[in-house]
């Protein structure tokens, strides 16, 4: 069943506290290499059947209807999820 991931990220120009409360406690651990958080969100969404053009754009209308508020964030990527490779564990 393939797995289409949507992410929608706080628009570029919009403070994100959440991101800077991360950034703080990265420089308080000295991480000093980390210049800027920023904190969003992922949606997976399966479907069955395969996926074609027309399923992705129905998922890109939907991130902006349902999964984002267009006035402080946007979607910035709707993808498919390559499959995990079976590892003959037996633990599928």
């Amino acid at each position: 069943m393939p797995t289409i991931v949507v992410e929608v990220m706080p628009k570029a120009e919009l403070l994100d506290p959440q991101g800077k409360a991360v950034a703080g406690a990265l420089t308080r651990l000295g991480k000093q290499e980390f210049a800027d958080v920023r904190i969003g969100k992922r949606f997976e969404v399966k479907v069955d059947g395969a996926v074609d053009d027309a399923m992705l754009a129905e998922i890109r209308e939907l991130a902006v209807d349902m999964f984002s508020n267009s006035v402080i964030e946007d979607v910035v990527s709707v993808s498919v999820m390559a499959p995990i490779p079976s590892t003959g564990s037996g633990n599928d």
